[in-house]
């Protein structure tokens, strides 16, 4: 298969992902996951988030047999989100790195807040916290569409461009310090 062809159904594949970016497949996001489905690394029935249906899809797109969603990698459970017990919070900030979508607002020794509307429900957040205040609730929100899927997907990939481009500014910024240091070290022993 070329390499044109692979990426265009890596891109199919994630198309029909429901992503949420869990990791619950074993794969760092749903792309990756995708990835490794058209590679040949990975089997269809690896993402609970997407369930039956998310596994039929990917039975139908790739002609193969559907099968149930393998129990190792959790169990398909209605649609939930985050919720930060304020008065417990202690604005710690160890919640904003993990969630994918910036669904997360607050600031060190601020109290945090999620904003509904655009948690996944992943539960990446709640393992880091030191006090246990996030949980999953009920979604209100009874069913993930692609109009869902669409929109996590966009902040998802905000989130990595935003902070592969802090990455390279801290980076330049330490080459430019190391660079100073180095004429005033060569400046010194000219002295």
């Amino acid at each position: 298969m070329s390499e044109r062809s692979e990426a265009s159904l890596a891109d199919q594949i994630d198309a029909l992902l429901p992503q949420t970016q869990c990791r619950k497949c074993g794969y760092q996001g749903c792309r990756p996951y995708a990835e490794a489905i058209s590679n040949g690394l990975a089997d269809i029935d690896q993402c609970p988030p997407g369930g039956d249906q998310g596994i039929q899809l990917l039975a139908d797109l790739l002609k193969v047999p559907a099968k149930p969603l393998n129990p190792a990698f959790g169990v398909q459970h209605p649609l939930h989100v985050a919720v930060i017990d304020e008065a417990a919070c202690i604005g710690c900030t160890k919640c904003l790195p993990p969630c994918p979508t910036d669904a997360i607002l607050g600031a060190s020794k601020h109290m945090h807040t999620v904003i509904a509307a655009l948690c996944t429900g992943c539960e990446l957040c709640v393992a880091p916290c030191p006090v246990n205040c996030i949980s999953m609730v009920a979604s209100t929100n009874t069913e993930w569409t692609i109009a869902n899927a669409d929109q996590s997907r966009q902040r998802h990939q905000a989130k990595n461009r935003r902070q592969a481009r802090a990455e390279a500014e801290k980076s330049e910024r330490l080459n430019r310090q190391k660079q100073l240091l180095a004429k005033l070290n060569k400046g010194k022993s000219a002295v």
